[in-house]
């Protein structure tokens, strides 16, 4: 196969947490959009990450959790609560390695 066949710009794709205690809390799943194919930058980024932090890890998957347009969730100070963030990067990881 060429490499040619294999080539596509991204597309939003959806996620969703519907896991018990997302649907104990809030009465149904969260979801928010990823894009399917990640740029090299942030790829590098993840695998150069301190696996010990976490920190820089978090860092480039919550600038990776969007809106149906595309647009940045955790922008200008909002933040998820820690639990929920937790299971969102824990989904995120899981994605990422696919």
């Amino acid at each position: 196969m060429k490499l040619n066949q294999i080539v596509s710009k991204p597309q939003l794709t959806r996620i969703e947490l519907n896991n018990e205690e997302v649907i104990r809390l809030y009465g149904e799943p969260l979801e928010w959009w990823v894009w399917d194919r990640q740029p090299l930058d942030k790829f590098f980024r993840m695998m150069n990450a301190d696996a010990s932090s976490g920190e820089q890890i978090v860092s480039v998957l919550t600038e990776m959790i969007l809106d149906e347009t595309g647009e940045p969730l955790l922008k200008d100070g909002a933040s998820l609560p820690t639990n929920i963030l937790m299971m969102v990067v824990t989904k995120m990881t899981e994605i990422m390695g696919k």
